[in-house]
């Protein structure tokens, strides 16, 4: 199979961690895409451009992290991340999405931010601002639920992905002044899996 991502991309991450987690490295081949350049390469094999995209061994190709990280998750037939049971756990469900939407808001602060000075909309940097400070305080008060301190899912791993992309990427350390949500990152950190893509 082969994986084509950019190593910046949250959500080429969280399908890289799923590689990892799964220990399908030797039958993976993750292939660094360009993208946002004209005329690449990459847009003849997935023409929306973005990452991740997935070919697996019969030649079909898939994007988006959700749809591959299921993918991966399921090919032993032992889902870790994507539990049936957790299908119809709306609560489950609702900290999974949160932690999806909070990461897209602090990607859409990071896209903003990469505008030439005079292009950015002050406006909008604001409003992801704002929206990131709120789901902080959200989660500051949900880590200690026993869904979050649980064994490893693709909530922790959103909200994992998420925060370190804040901090590594100029919007800011979201967990400080949040005890409970610093110590939860603490743990996530230790994974070898997230430390082995940390974006460069």
């Amino acid at each position: 199979m082969k994986l084509y991502v950019t190593f910046t991309s949250p959500y080429a991450r969280l399908a890289r961690i799923l590689v990892i987690e799964k220990t399908l490295e030797d039958r993976v081949e993750i292939i660094a895409a360009k993208t946002r350049t004209a005329d690449s390469p990459y847009y003849r094999i997935n023409p929306s451009g973005r990452v991740p995209y997935l070919i697996d061994d019969s030649g079909v190709g898939m994007e988006d992290s959700q749809l591959i990280c299921a993918y991966l998750d399921h090919l032993d037939g032992k889902p870790r991340f994507h539990d049936p049971k957790r299908q119809t756990d709306w609560a489950y469900q609702q900290l999974e999405f949160s932690a999806r939407n909070m990461c897209e808001g602090i990607c859409g602060w990071v896209r903003e931010m990469a505008r030439p000075a005079g292009e950015r909309s002050a406006t909008a940097l604001a409003h992801e601002v704002t929206r990131a400070q709120r789901m902080a305080d959200v989660f500051e008060g949900r880590v200690t639920d026993p869904l979050m301190q649980s064994a490893p899912t693709m909530a922790h791993l959103s909200l994992a992905v998420a925060l370190d992309v804040a901090a590594k990427r100029g919007f800011g350390d979201l967990t400080t002044g949040r005890p409970h949500l610093a110590a939860w990152m603490r743990g996530m950190s230790e994974l070898a899996s997230m430390q082995r893509t940390a974006p460069p």
